[in-house]
């Protein structure tokens, strides 16, 4: 392998084609840097300057190698820069529902990055109960989620307001079976709706399942069937609320976290206002705030 030490001797001579001037800009003695090229020289085999031409040039063998060291000597600089800047070094990993990543949550990790440098925010949306579970298997640091009632080691949770949806072209009265637009399979939504169903007596089938909460929404709002969204979740659609069922029990979105100080804790305590923004100021919103004040 060469020598980097080496090499930069040698760099150093070609650039100031001479053995003095290269021992200045580098900081050597003219014996030190002399005895430098003469290993490089022995390492490889060659000859690598005319050290009887004035200015000093490379030899042959001297002009092929003085490429790969220029670029050796690159990269040991930015290896260095990159293990010397601790951007991006210490891993924060967050779970998140889709329909919660808005643009005041963006902006909020947008600058806690800019402001911890050292953090890298691997952020993740998926279905509540997916995340839930990827949390208590240790995946996330943090996970909000949306669940019937929250849970004991909860950080902070805030009411969600739940309601019916249709198309603002829907029928006056849907036909039996209903049909309806869910979200896939273990989806908090998808079951509360087949319940609520149940307890009305009404038959129904699953019209359209969507993988995201745009696809559910544009389904209900081209009058493919009903669905029971978050009243938060609507706006900007054409949809308005299902007259035959004007009450829906809330579900909350709750905030879990592994620790309560230092970086972490900083972090939940920003989405924590998010989320109070977003509820605007409803009843119960900081219910659960005072668990995560800093010491």
């Amino acid at each position: 392998m060469l020598d980097p030490r080496l090499l930069r001797s040698f760099v150093g001579i070609i650039d100031a084609q001479s053995f003095t001037a290269a021992a200045d800009r580098l900081s050597m003695t003219q014996s030190t840097i002399s005895q430098q090229l003469a290993r490089l020289e022995e390492q490889v085999g060659s000859a690598l300057v005319d050290r009887t031409a004035r200015p000093i040039v490379a030899t042959a063998a001297g002009e092929r190698l003085l490429g790969y060291a220029r670029r050796i000597l690159a990269l040991q600089q930015e290896a260095q820069a990159a293990l010397g800047d601790p951007a991006g070094t210490a891993p924060l990993r967050i779970g998140v529902p889709e329909d919660l990543v808005n643009a005041a949550m963006a902006a909020t990790f947008r600058d806690f990055s800019r402001r911890h440098r050292e953090i890298h925010l691997d952020v993740t949306d998926g279905l509540s109960r997916d995340l839930t579970q990827r949390y208590r298997d240790g995946e996330f640091d943090i996970v909000i989620v949306k669940e019937a009632a929250a849970g004991p080691d909860c950080r902070s949770s805030f009411p969600e307001p739940m309601a019916w949806f249709e198309s603002l072209n829907a029928p006056r009265a849907w036909p039996s079976p209903v049909p309806l637009v869910t979200f896939p399979p273990g989806g908090l939504y998808r079951d509360a709706m087949f319940e609520r169903l149940e307890r009305e007596r009404l038959r129904w089938y699953n019209a359209f399942s969507g993988s995201s909460l745009h696809n559910v929404l544009i389904a209900v709002e081209a009058g493919i069937g009903l669905s029971l969204l978050p009243r938060n979740a609507v706006t900007g659609y054409r949809v308005r609320p299902y007259a035959r069922f004007p009450a829906e029990a809330p579900i909350v979105v709750s905030i879990y976290a592994r620790e309560r100080e230092g970086i972490v804790g900083e972090l939940v305590e920003l989405l924590q206002t998010v989320l109070e923004r977003r509820q605007g100021g409803a009843p119960g919103a900081k219910a659960r705030r005072p668990a995560l004040s800093r010491r």
